[in-house]
């Protein structure tokens, strides 16, 4: 927008925010009597043209009025990134309940975006590997049969079935359930600290074996497949569309079906404190010039554990849908603060 005049910025925003809200294509009069715009019909109507010139209006048939283009929803866009800035406002959920249900936090508040934006929303779960370790079970169920069990932060629990070569001493079996709980609840999934408890050079050769078998459970427990993703609003998103909206839901529904395109996406954000847009083609290609999506990530200071989006049709709120991932996003950041550790 940087190129634009400041009375070109607003005739702009004033044009996406009037079709967003009426789904009308928007003209001189409009803008002048509603919108507030401080000019006249006819310097108004020369802006206009102006911004068809650069393409960032269109007429869309030979109504008087126009509508945004692809690059007018993105300069409006990124001028709404600029200005949201600071401390989201408040989220219509309270996760800080929840910092031992993860999985119902995420579906919460993927329930909570699709119903406050009208919108798809997409959340994904941090992944196995981003997750701790928050109890470990060690149980001998025969003389040379152990389970293992792995309960993570996220909620995920794993079991291994283990069969040795030897009868196992019931004393080391208790030695290394409290070993493990005591050196590495609370480190990362496949983090070296962890593998480090494995080797550590002070335990005798008798307790190396025995921890050497347990270790694939944790292997397991962090290759327990990729991110979860949360789906909310798919139900309604048929529903909510106008007649010439109904083939972008089409084409929103069909992406579900592309979950990596899906995580993709959701991964794109590396900064909660600023969302990532897409408009257009720029979401997966030419087939989708008809959707965009915002964006944002959450987790720790330092590392992004999850993603949280939305997906709608062009003609979609823009700042509720900016508003509303930041909310969400700085939401679950503050709960997985309790929940892992930055290692």
């Amino acid at each position: 927008m940087t190129e634009l005049s400041p009375r070109k910025r607003e005739i702009l925003r004033r044009v996406v925010e009037e079709y967003v809200s009426t789904g009308q294509p928007v003209g001189s009069r409009t803008l002048v009597e509603r919108a507030g715009v401080g000019a006249s019909p006819s310097t108004v109507r020369g802006e206009l043209a102006e911004l068809e010139a650069l393409g960032l209006l269109m007429h869309p048939h030979t109504s008087a009025g126009r509508v945004p283009t692809e690059r007018g929803y993105r300069l409006y866009a990124d001028e709404l990134v600029d200005t949201l800035e600071g401390k989201p406002g408040p989220f219509p959920v309270d996760l800080s309940a929840m910092r031992n249900e993860l999985e119902v936090a995420l579906q919460q508040t993927t329930d909570s975006l699709s119903q406050a934006t009208r919108l798809l929303a997409l959340v994904t779960a941090p992944s196995l590997h981003a997750a701790t370790v928050r109890h470990v079970e060690v149980l001998q169920l025969q003389p040379r049969v152990v389970l293992v069990v792995v309960i993570t932060s996220s909620g995920g629990v794993t079991k291994r079935m283990l069969e040795l070569d030897h009868p196992v001493d019931p004393g080391l079996v208790d030695w290394a359930r409290a070993y493990l709980n005591e050196t590495v609840t609370g480190l990362r999934l496949g983090a070296t600290p962890l593998r480090r408890r494995f080797e550590d050079p002070e335990l005798d050769p008798r307790e190396h074996q025995f921890l050497a078998a347990l270790r694939p459970a944790f292997a397991d427990a962090a290759d327990e497949g990729g991110s979860q993703l949360y789906v909310g609003g798919a139900a309604g998103l048929l529903g909510e569309a106008r007649g010439d909206e109904l083939e972008a839901c089409q084409h929103l529904l069909e992406l579900l079906e592309r979950r990596a395109v899906v995580l993709e996406l959701l991964s794109d954000a590396l900064d909660p404190r600023r969302p990532v847009i897409r408009v257009g083609p720029e979401v997966e290609g030419a087939e989708l010039r008809d959707v965009s999506y915002v964006g944002a990530s959450y987790g720790l200071s330092h590392r992004s554990l999850g993603g949280v989006g939305l997906l709608g049709p062009l003609r979609m709120d823009y700042e509720g849908a900016i508003r509303a991932v930041r909310a969400a996003a700085f939401e679950l950041s503050r709960l997985v603060e309790d929940v892992y550790e930055d290692d």
